[in-house]
């Protein structure tokens, strides 16, 4: 795990990701890059206190094999994004249709 003074690195190539992001609305799309350009503005330590992202974890999914810990984050008003922590870098998954899915609930 890296410092909490250490700035956040984005990683942006999970195709599910981009997929996600990419069929967003354009206001949403719009809405999203720009808490992605907050993000990378941030250290980590910040990050964890930001109460408009509301980093968080998720325990009622299972993580992957290989990651520890699945958090979620607000990327726009009405949508949250998965992610996990890999050193420096946050590791984006997804992007949820709707709140109650990003913690694995219909």
């Amino acid at each position: 795990m890296g410092s909490s003074d250490a700035p956040v690195r984005l990683d942006l190539n999970n195709p599910v990701f981009q997929d996600h992001l990419f069929g967003l609305q354009k206001p949403e799309r719009h809405a999203a890059m720009d808490t992605l350009r907050k993000i990378r503005q941030l250290s980590w330590g910040q990050l964890y206190r930001d109460n408009g992202l509301k980093w968080e974890k998720i325990i009622s999914v299972k993580p992957p094999p290989g990651i520890e810990t699945i958090y979620s984050l607000r990327i726009t008003q009405s949508r949250r994004c998965t992610a996990y922590r890999d050193g420096d870098f946050m590791r984006l998954l997804t992007v949820a249709p709707d709140h109650d899915s990003t913690y694995g609930r219909k």
